[in-house]
C-alpha cells in the first residue's frame, strides 16, 4: 500500500473508533500511552505535584526545593510541543500530542494524580491533563479526593495589563504598544476570577505580582548558584576595552528590546560596548553565554526581575534593568537584602552604561555581590519555606 494511502487509512481508523478504545488498540496511540506514562512519585507522607507549565524550569526547581523538607516527595510535569527550543528539565515531560489526542492517557493521568498525590500546585491556570478542561472543576475534584490544592502564577498569566499600564510609566501595555495586550487582559482577568472562586492558597513567582493577587505568597524562583558561577570565564568588568554586554530576551515585546536597540547599536559602533542580542538559546547554553559577558541587560518595561536576572547575578555579571521601587522594597522587607541590580529605564540606558564604563571598579563590586544575593534568596531554601505551610496543611 502506498505510504499516503496507509496514512489516510490510519487517520480514518482513528476517527472511526471511540477515543477510549483507540488508545488501547491503535498501535500509534497505544505506543504513545506506554512511552508517555503517568507521573511517577516516590513514597512519602506528603507527595507534591507541580504542573503543568514548568516555566523557565521553575516547577522542577521548586520540586527539588520541596524535597529538602522532611518526608516530602515532589514531581514536576510539563507539556512540550515540537517547537520548544529551550529544553527545560522536568520530572515528567508530556508530549503535547498525548495531551491533545490520547484520551486514554488523559484519563490515566487524572486517576494517577488523584490516587498518588496529597498536594497539587496548579501553574498558570492550566488543566493538569485536559486541553481545555475546567480548572475550577478540577480543583474541586481534587479537593473531593482529599488533595490539598494551590494555584501558582508566573507573570503575564495574572499581571493585568490595564492595571500595569496605569501604575508603570514604561508599561508595554499602554494602548498601541504590545499587540497581544487585549488577549493578555482577557487571560489575566479570567485567572483573577479563577483565583477568587477557587479560594485556595496562591503563590506568585516574582514579588512584583503580589499587588495583583492580594494574599498571595511569594515563592522565589530558584537557580543553582554553582552551575552559573562555575561557567564564568572571569570576573566581570576587569581590564580595558569595550564592555561585553548581552541581552537575551524570551519575549522581546515585553522586555523593551526594541526600545534599547538604537542605543546599543550606537554604543557598539562607538566601541563603548561589545553588544550581543541573542534569542532562542537552549537552556543548557545560557551559563556559557552569561559567563562570557560583563553586563546582562534584562528588561526595561515591566519593573520586575525574574529567572534571567537571577541567573546573570549568579554568574557574577552586572545586571542592568528597570526594577520598580515597590519591588525593591518588597525584597528588603521580605529578606533584608538589597537587590544588586543597577536601575535603568530604557531612556537612561546610554548614560548608565557610559557611567559604568568610566567607573568599572564600583560596578565590578556590585556584580560580585550577585552570587551572595542568589545564595541568600534564590537557592531554594526560601522557596521550600514558602511551600512548607501549604505542605503542612
Amino acid at each position: 500500500m502506498p505510504a499516503d494511502l496507509g496514512a489516510r487509512a490510519y487517520r480514518l481508523a482513528v476517527a472511526a473508533l471511540p477515543a477510549a478504545i483507540a488508545g488501547h488498540v491503535l498501535p500509534g496511540l497505544a505506543r504513545q500511552f506506554r512511552e508517555t506514562g503517568v507521573t511517577p512519585i516516590a513514597d512519602a507522607r506528603r507527595r507534591l505535584l507541580i504542573g503543568p507549565v514548568n516555566s523557565a524550569g521553575q516547577g522542577y526547581a521548586w520540586a527539588r526545593a520541596a524535597e529538602t523538607l522532611p518526608d516530602v516527595a515532589a514531581a514536576s510535569t510539563m507539556f512540550r510541543g515540537g517547537d520548544d527550543v529551550f529544553g527545560f528539565t522536568a520530572d515528567h515531560v508530556i508530549p503535547a500530542s498525548a495531551l491533545i489526542a490520547n484520551q486514554r492517557w488523559r484519563r490515566a493521568q487524572g486517576e494517577n494524580i488523584r490516587r498518588r498525590f496529597t498536594h497539587v500546585v496548579i501553574e498558570s491556570g492550566r488543566h493538569l491533563h485536559e486541553v481545555d478542561g475546567d480548572v475550577l472543576a478540577a480543583v474541586r475534584e481534587l479537593q473531593d479526593a482529599g488533595i490539598r490544592v494551590a494555584l501558582l502564577w508566573h507573570g503575564s498569566d495574572i499581571r493585568l495589563p490595564s492595571a500595569h499600564a496605569r501604575d508603570e510609566p514604561d508599561s508595554p501595555f499602554v494602548p498601541g504598544c504590545y499587540g497581544e495586550t487585549d488577549a493578555l487582559e482577557r487571560i489575566a482577568a479570567a485567572n483573577a476570577r479563577l483565583t477568587a472562586a477557587a479560594d485556595v492558597p496562591v503563590f506568585v513567582s516574582t514579588p512584583d505580582l503580589l499587588p495583583f493577587v492580594p494574599g498571595a505568597t511569594w515563592i522565589p524562583v530558584v537557580v543553582e548558584p554553582e552551575r552559573w558561577s562555575s561557567a564564568a570565564a572571569a570576573p566581570a568588568l576587569q581590564g580595558e576595552g569595550p564592555i561585553r554586554v548581552v541581552h537575551a530576551p524570551t519575549r522581546a515585546g515585553l522586555k523593551g528590546s526594541d526600545q534599547i536597540a538604537d542605543t546599543m547599536r550606537r554604543l557598539h559602533d562607538e566601541g563603548v560596548v561589545d553588544y550581543r542580542e541573542v534569542r532562542g538559546i537552549p537552556a543548557e547554553r545560557m551559563p556559557e553565554l552569561y559567563g562570557s559577558a560583563d553586563i546582562v541587560l534584562d528588561q526595561f518595561l515591566a519593573g520586575a526581575y525574574g529567572v534571567a536576572a537571577c541567573e546573570a547575578m549568579a554568574s557574577g555579571r552586572l545586571v542592568v534593568s528597570h526594577v520598580s521601587d515597590d519591588t525593591r522594597q518588597a525584597i528588603r522587607d521580605t529578606t533584608g537584602a538589597e537587590l544588586p541590580i543597577v536601575e535603568a529605564r530604557w531612556r537612561d540606558l546610554e548614560d548608565v552604561l557610559r557611567r559604568i564604563s568610566a567607573d568599572r571598579g564600583t560596578s565590578a563590586r556590585l556584580a560580585a555581590a550577585g552570587p551572595a544575593f542568589i545564595r541568600d534568596v534564590h537557592d531554594g531554601t526560601r522557596s521550600a519555606a514558602a511551600l512548607a505551610a501549604f505542605l503542612d496543611s
